[in-house]
């Protein structure tokens, strides 16, 4: 079992639910925003930051409303998840995210998101 924290963010996103998908399901459209660059063999992901890389195990929902990806160098139970969710009375568009940090990073954490989901916004133009 970890000692991290799970925390999740929500974001208003104007933007179509297929067009934001591909965004955070692609390797291409995950570089535009999340890493330096990324690259994925199968459902394995290499991300690259600053000279290191990370692995991850992408599980995709059947609805292509949720995407997850479990880091390779971690218990099952750490992972990163976006999911669209779209209100129905008013039709917008929400992109909550699920991390985990230690207690002591989670405001960090939580800002490193909000920084990637502002270049994620840029890059869709929302």
């Amino acid at each position: 079992m970890t000692d991290k924290v799970k925390f999740e963010l929500e974001f208003s996103i104007h933007a179509s639910s297929n067009f934001l998908y591909h965004y955070l399901v692609t390797p291409d459209g995950l570089s535009e925003w999340f890493a330096d660059n990324v690259n994925s063999r199968g459902e394995i992901f290499t991300f690259f930051w600053d000279g290191t890389e990370e692995q991850a195990k992408q599980k995709l929902s059947n609805k292509e409303e949720k995407v997850r990806y479990n880091w390779l160098e971690e218990d099952d139970d750490v992972y990163f998840e976006f999911k669209i969710v779209i209100d129905e009375l008013t039709n917008d568009l929400a992109l909550i995210v699920t991390d985990f940090a230690d207690k002591d990073e989670i405001e960090e954490q939580k800002m490193f998101w909000k920084n990637q989901i502002d270049t994620l916004k840029r890059c869709i133009g929302a």
